[in-house]
């Protein structure tokens, strides 16, 4: 009888404890939070980004990039590294000049898009090249410009300036302040 006793003691006892550690372990999502939250990490991180901008079913901005940040706070922005490259297309859906550089920014809020580091602009069709250091896209009205210096290089010369006009299709462009060399044909 007292072996009876003994043993439904220890398994009280036993079930007082086993209760005790199930109970005991209680995680409070703000304490874990104040451990693992980083206010400055971005919400969204993807490599490997391949977007395509569309209109009426038509393909008219393709952007690669290898590592892409999305922040909601304090702005809505995405931030693109390691390398991207912009494809813009034209009416016919073929690629008419192509944007390069290796870090860019994404602003949502006022519809731009900022690049910087060995950027350069190509326009395929007229085998000329935009080399400078950072730009922007507006991406309302399709428009390129900078204000740092810009070389065009094309098959009839050099042209230097501070500061470019241009739409992302490269077909024409303004120089704010223009200083170069280009040969003109007969």
């Amino acid at each position: 009888m007292m072996k009876k006793a003994n043993l439904i003691v220890y398994k009280i006892l036993a079930s007082i404890l086993l209760s005790a550690l199930l109970f005991s372990c209680v995680n409070d999502l703000e304490s874990i939070q104040k451990v693992t939250y980083d206010p400055k990490a971005p919400d969204e991180v993807t490599k490997n980004l391949r977007v395509f901008y569309t209109d009426s079913g038509y393909a008219r901005v393709e952007v690669f990039a290898a590592i892409a940040e999305t922040y909601s706070k304090p702005i809505a922005v995405t931030k693109l590294k390691d390398g991207i490259k912009v494809n813009f297309f034209s009416a016919d859906g073929k690629i008419v000049s192509t944007l390069t550089a290796l870090y860019g920014e994404v602003n949502y809020a006022n519809g731009t898009f900022f690049v910087r580091d060995s950027v350069q602009l190509v326009n395929h069709e007229k085998k000329q090249r935009m080399e400078t250091e950072a730009l922007y896209w507006n991406q309302k009205d399709s428009s390129i410009y900078t204000t740092s210096n810009v070389v065009v290089r094309s098959p009839k010369g050099v042209l230097y300036g501070d500061g470019i006009r241009t739409k992302q299709n490269f077909s024409e462009y303004e120089f704010l302040k223009p200083y170069g060399k280009i040969n003109f044909d007969d």
